[in-house]
């Protein structure tokens, strides 16, 4: 298994009453596959650019196609540009590699019933549990980008510090970017709702 895997399984089991933004957790995906890339020495950091190292042979399809996207030449390609521009629509590929592959399924709708009230759910496999043992044992990556994206509990909080610079960088990029997206929504929904009392004559 991979860290954005994981962190896409701890988000599903984790937060079925405060869901995930997508858009967080496709920025945090795209922060873990550079973390696994950097484990694989697919990847170097050069100050803030992701400099292409090794080309490994890569297990996880989504993990080669970050690999085989990345910027090959000078001045190479940021962390947080990475994360925008490969974090567009991550999730959804993630939530359609998972299902393609029997690890989740979206319960059938009933016509009854509004379509919000569909949600996935995880099928309880090796792939589900490796995961959870990973998040009980308070491993600090998987932690600290769970709650980038609002996952957390009193094993991320009291998690280990790191001792890798690299990742503590990818990782401050991460919650840099979620923050940025946050402030977004805030302003978008301060807009809208400005709009709205326009037409209402408020």
């Amino acid at each position: 298994m991979t860290t954005p895997r994981d962190l896409l399984i701890i988000a599903i089991d984790r937060a079925s009453g405060h869901p995930v933004e997508q858009g967080d957790l496709s920025l945090a995906l795209a922060g873990a596959e550079v973390i696994d890339l950097l484990g694989a020495e697919a990847i170097r950091l050069d100050d803030d650019r992701i400099v292409p190292g090794l080309r490994p042979a890569l297990p996880d399809r989504l993990l080669d196609e970050a690999a085989s996207s990345l910027a090959v030449e000078a001045p190479y390609e940021s962390v947080d540009d990475w994360l925008w521009r490969r974090g567009r629509g991550l999730s959804a590929a993630y939530l359609a590699a998972l299902e393609a592959e029997g690890q989740l399924f979206r319960p059938r709708r009933h016509r009854w019933l509004p379509s919000g009230n569909s949600r996935t759910e995880l099928v309880d496999s090796p792939t589900r549990r490796r995961a959870a043992e990973r998040w009980t044992s308070g491993e600090p990556v998987l932690g600290a980008l769970a709650a980038a994206v609002g996952v957390r509990d009193e094993r991320t909080a009291d998690a280990p510090g790191l001792s890798d610079d690299a990742v503590a960088r990818v990782l401050g990029a991460v919650h840099d970017a979620v923050s940025e997206l946050a402030g977004e929504r805030q302003r978008r929904a301060i807009e809208d709702a400005a709009f709205d009392n326009v037409w209402r004559g408020d």
